[in-house]
């Protein structure tokens, strides 16, 4: 069975994004927010278990939510890919040159 995710994209009072997410495979389940992509990919994982991982995700925004916030999510969802694929492939660096932090190994003692 899979599970289908609802992903949207949010204003706080302050202005800044977050991004909720709902299950609505599940009922009863409250939304979780997340205020950055490490927190939301953590959260997609952890409600995808019952799944087994097999989850659909369903992005919309809310009113209010502006195209700089929209784009600026897009830009960290990339830069997050890019850097779980350089983790995946073991590469010191990742394809923007930004030095792969995640494995000590790459690094010279001095």
């Amino acid at each position: 069975m899979s599970g289908v995710i609802e992903s949207t994209i949010k204003n706080s009072p302050l202005g800044r994004w977050y991004i909720e997410l709902v299950d609505t495979t599940a009922e009863g389940v409250e939304p979780v927010h997340c205020l950055d992509i490490y927190e939301y990919a953590e959260k997609i994982e952890e409600m995808g278990k019952p799944y087994d991982g097999v989850v659909e995700v369903i992005w919309s925004s809310d009113e209010g939510v502006t195209p700089e916030q929209i784009n600026e999510v897009r830009m960290q969802m990339n830069a997050y890919e890019a850097e779980q694929e350089a983790i995946r492939n073991g590469e010191s660096h990742l394809s923007d040159g930004t030095p792969n932090f995640n494995d000590p190994s790459h690094f010279n003692d001095a």
